[in-house]
Order: structure tokens, then C-alpha cells, then sequence
């Protein structure tokens, strides 16, 4: 279990990531640094600097609260700080384990994003 972290402002947020294709994708990214902005009043979301693979994943995902998730249409992470229903081209990248509530925060938030080791 591949684990990453957002640090914004001094703080941590911390997430755990599944082992699929957009996943490992994403993981071969970083560390980058990217501005999360809010989207809907639901979810942060950033344009990535590039595609990830969608190969084996469904078609669509229902998002939890602090799912890490790709939306394929548009390219960007998304990560999710309020509950949402389901969404075509959304793929699951993993899942938040603590620190939801910095997310929650209004406005754009710049963050660097890392693995752990």
C-alpha cells in the first residue's frame, strides 16, 4: 500500500493509494506541486500534466468523502471533501486516511504532493 502526502501550509494530508493503472500513473508524477481549487463546493480539483490510464478501470465511480479520484474527460485529480454520487469517467486513485478537514478550507490551496516512503 503506496502511501502520499499533500503539504499545505505546514500541514499534512495524507493518503493511501490503490494499485491500479491511474494510479501508478499518478504515483510516477511526483513529486509535484499543483494548486487544488474548489469545485462545486464538493471537491478540490487541479489539472494534471498529463493523461493517466484508465485500462481496467470501470466505466464510473460513486465517491466518498476523501476519495482521490481522476476525471478522465477533463484530466484532473479530484478529491473529494463532501459526499457525491455518481460520475461517468471518474476513476478511484485511492483514498484519504487523515487530514480531510485542511481540504475543506475555502479557496485555492497550493500544495506539493510526495510519496512516503
Amino acid at each position: 500500500m503506496t502511501k502520499i502526502v499533500f503539504s499545505i501550509d505546514g500541514q499534512q494530508v495524507v493518503g493511501s493509494m490503490d494499485d491500479n493503472a491511474a494510479a501508478r500513473d499518478f504515483l510516477a508524477m511526483l513529486p509535484m506541486t499543483m494548486t487544488l481549487e474548489d469545485y462545486s463546493r464538493t471537491e478540490k480539483v487541479s489539472d494534471l500534466p498529463g493523461g493517466l490510464s484508465t485500462e481496467g478501470a470501470p466505466k464510473g465511480h460513486d465517491p466518498a468523502v476523501g476519495d482521490i479520484t481522476y476525471y478522465a474527460p477533463w484530466g484532473n485529480l479530484a478529491i473529494f471533501y463532501r459526499d457525491f454520487g455518481y460520475a461517468s469517467g471518474l476513476v478511484r486513485l485511492g483514498t484519504v486516511v487523515s487530514g480531510i478537514e485542511i481540504l475543506r478550507r475555502p479557496g485555492p490551496l497550493e500544495v506539493t504532493v510526495e510519496r512516503v516512503q
